[in-house]
């Protein structure tokens, strides 16, 4: 299953070590996982992490270089700007368009009426978890 972790996931995972978000980050390696990335989600990634000063940058670094290790990496070479209730979430839809992917978000009212629009799912950790048999 091919996804895209919005950063809101990633937030919530390095947060909290309880929840969807934590325990979807622990095994996001994992098959049938496939995680894809591109530079602006990568770039927020950071930019969002760092902001929380609850978190140390070396931890920030160490899970953005990790995700983008296992990622496969995307350059999108096309805007549909605004599209989204929100424009900032629109390189999350751009990506996921490109990759033919999730959209694995806490905001999924946000991205429903576009992702609709283009044949994309958009769905909550907690539901992929239920998905995989997780919980």
């Amino acid at each position: 299953m091919d996804i895209i972790l919005d950063t809101n996931v990633v937030f919530s995972a390095m947060n909290s070590s309880l929840g969807a978000s934590h325990k979807l980050l622990k095994r996001i390696d994992q098959a049938p996982l496939r995680m894809h990335v591109s530079t602006p989600l990568v770039l927020e990634y950071e930019a969002v992490l760092k902001r929380n000063n609850s978190l140390n940058y070396a931890d920030v670094n160490a899970v953005v270089d990790y995700l983008c290790h296992i990622s496969e990496q995307h350059g999108i070479f096309y805007l549909w700007r605004p599209v989204l209730k929100d424009p900032q979430d629109d390189h999350v839809l751009e990506l996921a368009v490109k990759a033919n992917a999730v959209i694995v978000t806490w905001n999924v009212k946000d991205f429903v009426p576009a992702t609709a629009r283009f044949g994309l799912e958009v769905i909550t950790p907690r539901d992929l978890l239920k998905r995989l048999g997780e919980i």
